[in-house]
């Protein structure tokens, strides 16, 4: 995913912003990421990858979703029309075998 691509699709919260959210509050949990423009408060699909952008921050790593940005919202489309969420999207996404050493 690319810093400018929306992570909150409802209140287009990019993940830029979640990064310097991160950056400059360090929050100690990942629910305090709804404080950076309600991040995850819409209709909650966001959650899970919010979670994995905050642990990856706590591990002293760059927050980062190895997902296309049309993948994303295709799969949250998805999600907005059956209320489920398909782990495989979630796995593929928040995969950090690509992003650590």
């Amino acid at each position: 995913m690319d810093p400018d691509d929306n992570v909150c699709l409802c209140f287009r919260v990019s993940l830029r912003k979640i990064r310097a959210y991160l950056r400059r509050e360090d929050p100690p949990v990942a629910s305090l990421i709804s404080e950076c423009l309600s991040a995850g408060t819409g209709c909650q699909w966001c959650v899970p990858f919010l979670k994995h952008l905050h642990a990856q921050h706590q591990r002293g790593e760059t927050p980062d979703l190895n997902i296309s940005p049309q993948r994303y919202t295709e799969a949250r489309a998805g999600y907005r029309a059956s209320g489920e969420r398909d782990p495989g999207v979630v796995r593929e996404a928040t995969d950090d075998e690509t992003t650590t050493p």
